[in-house]
Parts: C-alpha cells; sequence; structure tokens
C-alpha cells in the first residue's frame, strides 16, 4: 500500500515547507527572521504559516531522523553516557529540562519536568534504556537522584562521577540556550517539550564535529545531511 504524503493538501511545495522548518530550529532565529530570510529568497510567506508549519510538520521530521538512526545507536554508541539536568524558566516558575548524550555527543533523549529529584532522573532513565539499551558507563554529577535511580534500576555499578567528566553534555545545552533566548524562553511545558525533542535530533542530524574532521570530509557529510533532510517524508 502507497504510504500518503503528509504535503498531499499543501499548495506550497514540499521543499519549501523544509526550508522553512530547517531554518527554525536549526538556527537560532525567529519565525519574524525566517519570514525575511525566506523573502529574499522570493518566497511570499507569512511567519504565522511558518509557525503552523513547524508545529505540523518538525515532529514527523524529527521522528524519521529518530528512527533511522536509533538502530545505529544501539549497535554502536551504548559504551558511555553522560547525563545532566539545567533549570528552565516557563512563565516565571522553575522547570528541569534532562539531558543525556553519548561519548560523541549525540542527544539520546531530553525530557522536562517540574521536579529535580528521583522520580524524574527515573523517568529519564527507564526512557533512555528501553530505546537504547544498557551502557557500559553513566557519567554523572554527584547529584544523589542519580544514585538512588540507578539503584532502583540495579545499575549502580554503571556510575561515574568527577571533576571535568561530565564536560560532554554540559556543552550540549549550549544550541539550547542559543534558541531559548531567541524563542523569548518557553510559555507552556507541553511546547517546551515539543520543541526540545525536534531540536535535538535535527541538531544530531546536522552536528559534524567540524573541528574534528578534514574539510573535506566535513564538505561530504554536510552535503549528504542536507541531502538527507530534502527527502524526510517524501511519498
Amino acid at each position: 500500500m502507497t504510504k500518503r504524503s503528509p504535503f498531499k493538501y499543501f499548495k506550497t511545495s514540499p521543499e519549501i515547507i523544509r526550508l522553512a522548518v530547517m531554518l527554525y530550529v536549526r538556527f537560532p532565529l525567529s519565525l519574524r527572521n525566517v519570514e525575511d530570510l525566506m523573502h529574499e529568497r522570493g518566497i511570499d510567506v507569512s511567519h504565522e504559516t511558518i509557525r503552523f508549519w513547524w508545529n505540523r510538520f518538525g515532529p514527523m521530521f524529527a521522528s524519521e531522523i529518530r528512527r533511522r538512526r536509533v538502530q545505529h545507536l544501539r549497535a554502536f554508541s551504548r559504551w558511555q553516557w553522560h547525563a545532566d539536568e539545567v533549570f528552565v524558566k516557563i512563565n516565571g516558575e522553575r522547570h528541569y529540562l534532562w539531558r543525556a548524550v553519548d561519548h560523541e555527543g549525540e542527544v539520546l533523549e531530553s525530557i522536562v519536568t517540574k521536579r529535580r529529584n528521583k522520580r524524574a532522573a527515573l523517568k529519564m532513565l527507564r526512557k533512555l534504556m528501553r530505546r537504547y539499551g544498557q551502557p557500559e558507563v553513566l557519567v554523572t554529577d554527584r547529584f544523589a537522584s542519580y544514585r538512588a535511580a540507578l539503584r532502583d534500576l540495579g545499575c549502580d555499578h554503571l556510575q561515574s562521577c568527577g571533576r571535568w567528566l561530565n564536560n560532554r553534555v554540559e556543552n550540549s545545552h549550549l544550541p539550547f540556550r542559543r534558541r531559548e533566548r531567541a524563542m523569548q524562553r518557553f510559555r507552556l511545558m507541553r511546547s517546551l517539550q515539543k520543541f526540545v525533542s525536534v531540536h535535538s535530533s535535527v541538531f544530531n542530524h546536522f552536528n559534524q564535529n567540524r573541528s574534528l574532521s578534514k574539510r573535506d570530509h566535513f564538505k561530504l557529510n554536510r552535503t549528504a545531511a542536507l541531502a538527507e533532510w530534502r527527502g524526510l517524508c517524501a511519498a
């Protein structure tokens, strides 16, 4: 049975929709910034239309990227994970963004919670291990909830703590912080969870570790990532 295209009832071409969503999610731009960039390319579209496209197609694109990468991650990226949490303000209230990355900086999971406790740590670790399996080492800070959650899972022997050991995941918060400033923070916990999930997948897709590869390899990988993006959700 032929899969129905999600772009079927849209007058705008899929290429334009993918470009608008990529610009908004990948770069620290506001909706009006994206509208201006599209206008420079001769495409007249409202920022509210871009908002609708992002809400409609962003999760679809992220889901397809995640589905393509998860098998690879299960097979090759389980030997060391890093976990950390940062606070995020939503309507003046403090919430917590939990993030886990592998040893190469690939974002594995991002979860938003109202509390910073054992229950929240368990929620993230269970979801993480259900999707990717179990690592050989889990690097965390000395926050007691990690040890308590790992003890409940029977994996407390996996934990490793130490000064500067967790810089990998702490650096992974920086792209989100740049986007947070551009978006002037968030108003709903649900919208924050939706955005960080999509942003993580798009970041993984286009992150080529430019400083660690030769220029020729970087150009080939960047071209391949862009070509794969243009084929997302194709019928």
